[in-house]
């Protein structure tokens, strides 16, 4: 199925309307969901074990089949195509990889183009072009096996080989999830940058609200019983849980979390007049965040921190400013 180009450019990329899942046994997995997911954008899907996200992302790409509602990719009924070619036309990146063991690193990102008739010469270009894309240089890594990587590589691997036929749509189930803390906070950065240069519509499952915010250019937190309780940016689901089960979800440690997802503002700067260069703790640049300006505060154990776009100095953030900037932000949200 060619999932592009049945819609107009701003429809949702994806569309789920009413879309619910329950078991013969009366098991309700997923209770009447309505979701869009808009064209380049990430969404993660969070919640506690058993509450459906999983099922959610297996229905779009109809490895589960919904009992009822509605389910479009690009403005198109993905019931009415064949599933094969559905999942061709969809990256899916799992926690398990799933590379084939007895091939090399190459061959498996080849496996997909080749599935679509691609020249081997093309493919392999193709294949090297997005080991390099995502970190791996293909004349080290293309002639490996799987079990030659780390498990940091290996999704890596997963990644460049659910990008080889460059789907629209890339499903992600928890694929940092199998990794150390340290590796997972590589990818994680890695994937972002690849979101920036590719603008993928990305649909991300995980357990993880910390990896959500992080993640997603919106949030959905989906409750027991596959209800979806609510859908949002992070820093109005951070700042305005919207009842007591995402409030008791995102914990009490939001208001630092709210760090992580609030860039400085330039309103919140002061000027540099009376401040001592020995306060000073360096410099950082306006694009980042509010957890980047504090860290960088308390790593050099300074009370000041410059703020600049490229070379120009725009002023300074104290932790008076940050917290400021954190409780304006809180007060926007609401």
């Amino acid at each position: 199925m060619d999932v592009t180009g049945a819609s107009t450019p701003d429809a949702p990329m994806i569309r789920l309307s009413g879309v619910g899942k329950t078991y013969p046994d009366g098991t309700v997995a997923v209770h009447e969901l309505d979701l869009d997911v808009k064209r380049g954008e990430m969404v993660c899907l969070v919640g506690p074990s058993g509450c459906g996200k999983s099922t959610t992302l297996k229905m779009i790409n109809r490895l589960i089949e919904p009992t009822s509602g509605r389910i479009e990719i690009d403005g198109r009924d993905v019931t009415e195509a064949d599933p094969v070619k559905l999942r061709r036309g969809i990256g899916y990146v799992i926690q398990q990889i799933g590379l084939f063991p007895h091939q090399k690193i190459e061959t498996n990102v080849m496996t997909v183009p080749l599935l679509y008739g691609e020249k081997k010469s093309t493919a392999r270009q193709r294949a090297h072009e997005l080991l390099d894309l995502v970190g791996l240089d293909p004349s080290t890594f293309g002639d490996r096996y799987p079990h030659q990587l780390s498990g940091g590589q290996r999704q890596r691997v997963g990644v460049a080989r659910a990008l080889a036929a460059n789907p629209p749509v890339l499903l992600m189930d928890e694929p940092f999830g199998a990794v150390d803390p340290v590796v997972r906070g590589r990818l994680q950065d890695e994937f972002l940058r690849l979101q920036r240069e590719l603008e993928k519509t990305v649909v991300l499952v995980t357990h993880d609200i910390d990896e959500a915010v992080r993640m997603g250019d919106r949030v959905a937190v989906f409750a027991t019983g596959g209800r979806l309780a609510q859908y949002d940016v992070p820093a109005r689901l951070l700042g305005a849980p919207a009842d007591d089960f995402v409030a008791d979800f995102v914990g009490s440690e939001r208001g630092l979390r709210r760090l992580r997802v609030t860039p400085i503002d330039e309103a919140h700067l002061e000027p540099l007049d009376g401040v001592s260069t020995g306060d000073l703790a360096g410099a950082i640049d306006v694009d980042s965040t509010l957890e980047d300006a504090l860290a960088m505060l308390m790593r050099e154990d300074k009370s000041v921190l410059g703020v600049k776009r490229g070379a120009v100095f725009l002023g300074v953030l104290t932790p008076n400013g940050i917290h400021r900037a954190l409780r304006a932000s809180v007060e926007a949200s609401a």
